[in-house]
This record gives structure tokens, C-alpha cells and sequence, in this order.
């Protein structure tokens, strides 16, 4: 079975929290562990907090979206902003990197991200925006020993 969820917002810190609750609330229904629940909120957290951060500096009104797919072992999530995008993704995706050390932000959200999924794919165009794309396969309820 197939199910997908799309979730629009406005690109603002309050609404953070609120991407991380509802993305958990929709993968719950195929009963993760709970390191998979909280791994998968804490990917949710750290791309829609660089989208808000790093994506829309310039342009407080724009907006984020979240595309979640739940297949039948797996969840697909893609975080997409047209904010300003990445200049360099490699760069950006070295530990402890940032283009924000007056926030004392510690540059680990892709890191995090790449630890915590099985395939994470970045996708950017400067003035255009960015795309994340992660998946994770959970474990299924046979394969736990007890």
C-alpha cells in the first residue's frame, strides 16, 4: 500500500515544530521504532530549519514543502524551498560547515541527515532553490527478535 501526504507552509521558525509533529504523526501510522520515529523528526527538523535559515534569508514570506510517501517498508520525505539556494552542496555538506557561525549553528544538519537515512539526495540551483530527498527503510515487525 501507498500512502503520500503534501504539506505547505510558510518558511518561518514557528513552524518548524510543526513540520516535525505532523511528519511523525503521518509515518506513525506504519508503526516505526522509536529510534526510526525520532531519527526520521530529527531529519524533518534540520532540513525545514537550513530551508528557513539558509533558503529564505532574504525573503521572509516564502514557503516550504514537505512530500511524504509511505510505501510498504519504507518513507520517502522530499523538503523542497525556492529560496536562494546552494552554491556549493559538497561544501555544504561537509561536517561543521556553515554560512552561519554568528547563530552559533553547528554546521551538522546534512551529516545528521546522511547518518540517520539511507539515501539523501540534494538538489540546488542558486536563486532557485533547494530540494532534499530522503528514504528510509524501517524495520519490519518479522525481522525484530524479542
Amino acid at each position: 500500500m501507498t500512502n503520500e501526504m503534501k504539506l505547505e507552509f510558510s518558511a518561518v521558525s514557528e513552524n518548524e515544530a510543526f513540520a516535525r509533529v505532523s511528519v511523525g504523526a503521518f509515518v506513525a501510522q506504519m508503526d516505526p521504532t522509536m529510534d526510526e520515529l525520532t531519527e526520521i523528526k530529527t531529519v524533518v527538523s534540520e532540513a525545514v530549519t537550513n530551508a528557513i535559515i539558509h533558503g529564505y534569508e532574504e525573503n521572509p514570506n516564502g514557503k516550504i514543502t514537505i512530500l511524504a510517501k509511505l510505501e510498504e517498508e519504507s518513507i520517502e520525505l522530499t523538503i523542497v524551498d525556492t529560496g536562494r539556494g546552494i552554491e556549493d552542496i559538497e561544501q555544504a555538506k561537509e561536517p561543521l560547515f556553515t554560512t552561519k557561525p554568528e547563530l552559533e549553528r553547528s554546521g551538522m544538519g546534512f551529516t545528521i541527515m546522511e547518518n540517520f537515512m539511507d539515501e539523501v539526495e540534494i538538489t540546488s540551483k542558486v536563486g532557485a532553490g533547494t530540494t532534499v530527498y530522503l528514504k528510509k527503510r524501517l524495520a519490519t515487525k518479522k525481522s525484530i527478535c524479542y
